[in-house]
This record gives structure tokens, C-alpha cells and sequence, in this order.
């Protein structure tokens, strides 16, 4: 028989109520930003402009607000400014101290708790501006309010002295500003194309609403700052124009519906283009809800019913010998969905698919009867749009053989893997990683050099296929596309669902784009990303996809050799070599493809997950996104040169 354990003794494990830490106030927050914001990197640094946005929008929701000023100062602290009510800044009489000071320092404080306050409000947990006070290493809130102005002070969540009154004004609103704290975050530089994009966005969300986004740390030759301004009169119809501005539409004006079901506006605008692909962005109080949930099923069922019922009725689907699915009715479709909600449920991956059961059939409702309106009104562009459908059920059909051809194991290796493909040992799919490598010679360089325990290799010939722009039976019936899918082990799903991607079966879940620093690699970059995003965008929003960063140059001096990735550290490592900064007795290789470095090189610099430099590619705007790839690889050319015009500054490339 077995002798009992030993007992531990308790001076070797002291567990009693001294073990219990209670985290006060706001250090929960402090200890766990993560767990408030997202994460510490730029996604979560920027989200802190978004909460402290969020106030104003919801004072322009209410119908307080018709201006909203964010300001990117010199010492890279953010200023927000609206003309809303102001918070209030008497006592609090539960909490016995200002009400102002109770919503900067108390998690789940505000007045959107109160639907007497606000009927429908932003942000997604409530957490608001108290947790951007918690994260921040200064913080100073002014508020104009009755003919006063106050202003109360923190550092890292705690008030430096009660809120005073400073003064009279005879505006009102509120203002504040923070200094994200750089003991938390990883990245503090705030990034002026994001805030913009968030602000462009918001304001056709929120028509009549202007938003400006001034950076002061830029300036032009007057000595003028960067400055945006945002005013949309139309709304969610000049939102539908802006995404769509590079392709070519089908109908002369946008559909715009408004309707209230169940206490719940609905407002929807929506137009058919030329292009093969669906991009319905779907907004619950402002939230991109890039995870869908109740507000876009119901927008998807009452648009294929109701599409449908009237393509039967006008007997146009009589001669189509096979049924036409839901895709059909949306590809090539660019919509806008906002909802508002008085109490969302949020859940998903990331916390932004509505749960409401109750949206579903208010939108589902809303949607049928605000189109069937607008088909017996319009049949010139009923017809059009119905045409449209049967186009995409025909190339559908045709696609779906170009499908099964890439799935078939007979055209493939006896190990079901293209034959090209230096596969890993590994067999966990979250240890293996794929580089995806351009050309041959290479491919060739990357295999010599690679981890063969956790790393595979993927050569590809040339450019692959511009999805944006082929038909889908064309897609899957391209030799490098096969291959692609082939070697990630995923498949297009069913007949019935056949835009869901088997992620479940995908073999790496590191999958690295690595191509030329030249302007054929970054093309062939954007051709491989434009794929992904069109057909495995579930793979980007997992995180699963990256893009290696050879570097720009060899620097050497003597036996001593350095690489860098940018102008900035070229200069930096000569100037080290040289103390003078000058190029006397220095050799420089520029490196402009991958087949110049040599297997080791390679390993060094862009392989060895110990020193290489990844970028993750992950979706910081679903409609931003939507738009520039159709603008990138689409046929409208001034778009995309005024683009590459804009950002050509940004670019470390040789032609």
C-alpha cells in the first residue's frame, strides 16, 4: 500500500489572506493593460485616442456635439477637444467627490451607463477614459460647463488635486490631454495615418459631425501644421463613394435606405461595381464589427430574399439552369450597415461580433422592405443589379470545378504536397512557419540556409495571378494559387459555403511573405497580400501572416561587416566606422534581391527567429483596407497615382 505525502510544511508554502492581493482603483488596469486596451503595442496605444474619442462621439450621438478637434502636439501627447456638455463637475453623492473625478479614476464610471444620459453609446467595455488615465503618464482634463472652467491633473491615474475652478469661458465642452507612459507601452509614437483613417471614418458615421486631426510635430514651409478636416453631410453614402471611388459602378447612384424596427435604427447604403468581390463593413454605434454577427445576418437574409423574390417575379431567372446561393446576390456588392444599438452584447475573438438576437430580425425586416421599395421603383437598376447576379452565379459555377481541381489528390506528390515544397519535420502546426520566397534561385538560397526542424520553403514563380481584377474560376485555376493553397493544407469550403476558409487544417501558423527589396518584390508582396486578403482573410486576422525584412545594405570596414535595414542606420554604422560620417575606405553592398546574399547571410539576417524582423500584417481598418487594395491592383490609375505619389517618401526601394 502506498504511504501517504508528506505534508507541506507551512514555512515552506505560506498561503493565507496575506497571498490575496487586491488591486485598487485603477492598478488592475496598470498591472494587466492587455486585458483593458488590446495589447501595449501600437494598436493599443492608439486606442487610447479612440477611448478618450469615444466621449465626444457619444455627445454627438446625443445631438450635444457638432465639433471634435484631436491634436498629435509636439511632446507627442494627444489633445482631444469637443463643444459637448462638458462632464459634470459636481459631487458625486455616492462616491463624495466630483463626478469629474469620479469618471477619470473609476473603472465603469459614466454617463453611458444612464440611458436617461445617453441612449445609445461607443466603446466596446465601458472602460472609457479611466483606463486611458490609469496608462498614461500625465493626463489634465479641462472642462467648460455653466459659464466656469475647470481642470484637475494626474499622473498615472492618480488626481495631483481636486478639481478647481480655474476660471470663466463662455464656450463649453471638454478637453484632454495625455502622454501615453512609456514604462508601459512599447511604442509611444502616435501615427497620424491611423488617427486619421479612425476620424474619416467617424465622420461618416456620424453626418454633420466635423472632426479635424492636427499634428503639430509636422510642419510645412510656413511653418504651418499637418491639418485634416472631416465633414460628411451625405453619410454612409459618401462613406459607399470613398470605398469604392477606384472601381466602376453599376448603377448611377448610391442606395441609401433609413428605417427604425424595434426601436432600433437602421440606416444602409450600398452599390453594385464591376469587381468580384464583397465588401460589407458592418457598424454597431460606431464599432467595426469586422467579426460580423446578428446586424449583418440579418442584412444578408433580408437582401437575398428579397433580391431574389424580385429576379423570380421578373422571370429573368428562368433560363439559368442551376440555383443561385447568397454569394451571388453579394459579390461585387460595397455596403455599409449602421446600426444602433441601446445595449450591445459583444463577443467573438476580438470582442466586436454582436450577439443581439434581437438586431437580426429588425435589420433582416428593415432591409426587405427599404429594398423592395427601391427595386419596383428603380427597374432600370433592379435589372442591372439582377444581371449582376446571374453573372456571379455562372462564374460560380465555373468555379467550382477550377476548386475541385485544387483539391484532388491525384495531380499531386504522393505525400499530397506540391513537389517544389521543402516541408518541415515539425508537425505542430504552431511551431511551423512557411516562407514564401520569390524566384527559384532564391528559394534555393532559403532551403541551404533554413531550420529544417520548424521552417519550409516555398518557391514562387514570378508574379502570381491580380485577384482583384480575374473572375473566381481563374483564381483557382492559377498553378501558383493550386499551389498555395495545396502546401498551407487549406481548401475554398462547400458548395453552400464557399467562401469559408478550413482554417482548422492549416499546417503553419507562421506563414512569411519574402521577397526582393525592389520594385518587382514589392509588387509580388502586394499581389500574395491582395490574395490573402480576398480569399484567407481569416488567416490575417488571426495573426498568422507576415513579411520578412531583408536588409537594405552589407557595410564593411576591414574584417568588421554590419547590415542595415534603412538610410538612417547606413548612416548610423558608417558614422560609427568612420567617426565623420564620410564614406572614405567604407564598402557598401546594396542588397536589391535575396539570391545576392548567400545561404548564411540569409539565416543571419532574415531567418533566424533569434535577430530577423518580421512584420505582422494585421487589419488595424477593415473599409481602409478594402479600399487601398482595390485602388492598388484595380483599373482606375489616378487613385493609385496619387497614392503612390503621397507615400513615395515612405519607400526604401530601387527601381
Amino acid at each position: 500500500m502506498k504511504a501517504p505525502s508528506k505534508p507541506v510544511q507551512a514555512d515552506q508554502f505560506n498561503y493565507d489572506a496575506t497571498s490575496i492581493q487586491v488591486l485598487e482603483g485603477l492598478e488592475a488596469v496598470r498591472k494587466r493593460p492587455a486585458m483593458y486596451i488590446g495589447d501595449i503595442s501600437s494598436k493599443g496605444l492608439h486606442h487610447l485616442v479612440y477611448e478618450v474619442l469615444d466621449n465626444s462621439i457619444d455627445e454627438a450621438m446625443g445631438g450635444y456635439c457638432d465639433q471634435i478637434d484631436v491634436i498629435i502636439n509636439d511632446d507627442s501627447s494627444v489633445t482631444v477637444i469637443d463643444n459637448g456638455r462638458g462632464i459634470p463637475v459636481d459631487i458625486h453623492e455616492k462616491e463624495g467627490r466630483s463626478a469629474l473625478e469620479v469618471v477619470m479614476t473609476v473603472l465603469h464610471a459614466g454617463g453611458k451607463f444612464n440611458k436617461d444620459t445617453y441612449k445609445v453609446s461607443g466603446g466596446l467595455h465601458g472602460v472609457g477614459v479611466s483606463c486611458v488615465n490609469a496608462l498614461a503618464e500625465h493626463l489634465t482634463v479641462e472642462v467648460h460647463r455653466d459659464g466656469k472652467l475647470y481642470k484637475q491633473e494626474y499622473e498615472k491615474g492618480r488626481p495631483l488635486y481636486d478639481v478647481k475652478q480655474i476660471g470663466t469661458t463662455e464656450i463649453r465642452g471638454t478637453k484632454v490631454t495625455f502622454i501615453p507612459d512609456n514604462t508601459i507601452f512599447q511604442v509611444t509614437v502616435f501615427n497620424y495615418e491611423i488617427l486619421t483613417n479612425r476620424l474619416r471614418e467617424l465622420s461618416f458615421l456620424n453626418k454633420g459631425v466635423q472632426l479635424t486631426l492636427t499634428d503639430m510635430r509636422q510642419r510645412d514651409d510656413q511653418g504651418q501644421p499637418t491639418k485634416d478636416v472631416y465633414l460628411s453631410e451625405e453619410g454612409l453614402s459618401e462613406f459607399v463613394e470613398y470605398l469604392d471611388n477606384s472601381r466602376e459602378k453599376l448603377i448611377e447612384k448610391t442606395i441609401c435606405m433609413y428605417s427604425e424596427k424595434s426601436g432600433i435604427p437602421v440606416e444602409v447604403a450600398m452599390q453594385y461595381n464591376s469587381s468580384f468581390t464583397e465588401n460589407v463593413q458592418a457598424y454597431v454605434n460606431n464599432i467595426n464589427t469586422i467579426e460580423g454577427g446578428t446586424h449583418l445576418a440579418g442584412f444578408r437574409r433580408g437582401l437575398t430574399r428579397t433580391l431574389k423574390s424580385y429576379a423570380e417575379k421578373s422571370g429573368m431567372l428562368s433560363k439559368l439552369k442551376f440555383e443561385i446561393n447568397g454569394d451571388d446576390f453579394r459579390e461585387g456588392l460595397t455596403a455599409v450597415i449602421s446600426v444602433k444599438v441601446a445595449e450591445p452584447q459583444f463577443e467573438g475573438q476580438t470582442k466586436t461580433k454582436l450577439g443581439n438576437s434581437e438586431v437580426s430580425g429588425a435589420v433582416d425586416q428593415a432591409v426587405s422592405e427599404m429594398l423592395t421599395n427601391y427595386l419596383e421603383e428603380n427597374p432600370r437598376d433592379a435589372k442591372t443589379i439582377v444581371n449582376k447576379v446571374i453573372l456571379a452565379a455562372t462564374a460560380r459555377h465555373a468555379a467550382r470545378k477550377a476548386r475541385e481541381l485544387v483539391q484532388r489528390k491525384s495531380v499531386l506528390s504522393n505525400t499530397g504536397l506540391p513537389g517544389k515544397l521543402s516541408d518541415c519535420s515539425e508537425k505542430d502546426p504552431a511551431k511551423c512557419e512557411i516562407f514564401l520566397v520569390e524566384g527559384d534561385s532564391a528559394g534555393g538560397t532559403a532551403k541551404q540556409g533554413r531550420e529544417r526542424k520548424f521552417q519550409a520553403i516555398l518557391p514562387l514563380r514570378g508574379k502570381i495571378l491580380n485577384v482583384e481584377k480575374a473572375m473566381p474560376h481563374k483564381i483557382f485555376d492559377n498553378e501558383e494559387i493550386k499551389t498555395i493553397f495545396t502546401a498551407l493544407g487549406l481548401s475554398i469550403g462547400t458548395e453552400e459555403d464557399s467562401k469559408a476558409l478550413n482554417i482548422e487544417r492549416l499546417r503553419y501558423h507562421k506563414v512569411i511573405i519574402m521577397t526582393d527589396a525592389d520594385v518587382d518584390g514589392s509588387h509580388i508582396a502586394t499581389l500574395i497580400l491582395t490574395f490573402f486578403f480576398r480569399y484567407m482573410k481569416e488567416m490575417i486576422e488571426m495573426g498568422y501572416v507576415y513579411i520578412a525584412t531583408p536588409p537594405f545594405y552589407l557595410i564593411r570596414k576591414g574584417k568588421e561587416e554590419r547590415y542595415a535595414w534603412n538610410e538612417a542606420e547606413r548612416k548610423q554604422i558608417v558614422a560609427e566606422f568612420t567617426g565623420n560620417g564620410k564614406e572614405t575606405g567604407i564598402h557598401i553592398q546594396r542588397y536589391k534581391g535575396l539570391g545576392e546574399m548567400n545561404a548564411e547571410q540569409l539565416w543571419d539576417t532574415t531567418m533566424n527567429p533569434e535577430f530577423r524582423k518580421l512584420r505582422q500584417v494585421d487589419i488595424e481598418n477593415a473599409a481602409e483596407a478594402d479600399r487601398t487594395f482595390s485602388m492598388l491592383m484595380g483599373d482606375e490609375v489616378p487613385p493609385r497615382r496619387a497614392f503612390i505619389e503621397k507615400n513615395a517618401k515612405y519607400a526604401n526601394i530601387d527601381a
